[in-house]
């Protein structure tokens, strides 16, 4: 005899699975940014042609850019997918 069960969820209730959707997101696009920066770094260090050293600094500074642009991306993330739950 099959028992009638109601299996959807409630219009109040959360999965929970908003957090692990933004350290997903987060880690997908942070390779993504810190690739982009450390690439570029290094391309304009080798266009004007400057040594080793100052070739890292320039990727540290444009890696540094990277981290904050990172930082404020998942911030947003945050602030928007957990919005509705400060009501």
């Amino acid at each position: 005899m099959a028992q009638n069960r109601d299996m959807s969820v409630p219009a109040s209730g959360d999965t929970g699975g908003g957090l692990f959707t933004v350290i997903s997101v987060a880690v997908l696009v942070g390779t993504e940014i810190m690739g982009a920066a450390l690439a570029a770094g290094w391309a304009l260090a080798g266009l004007i042609e400057l040594g080793p050293t100052l070739t890292y600094a320039l990727m540290a500074i444009f890696a540094a850019g990277g981290i904050a642009l990172l930082v404020m991306f998942v911030r947003s993330a945050l602030r928007v997918e957990f919005a509705n739950r400060r009501r």
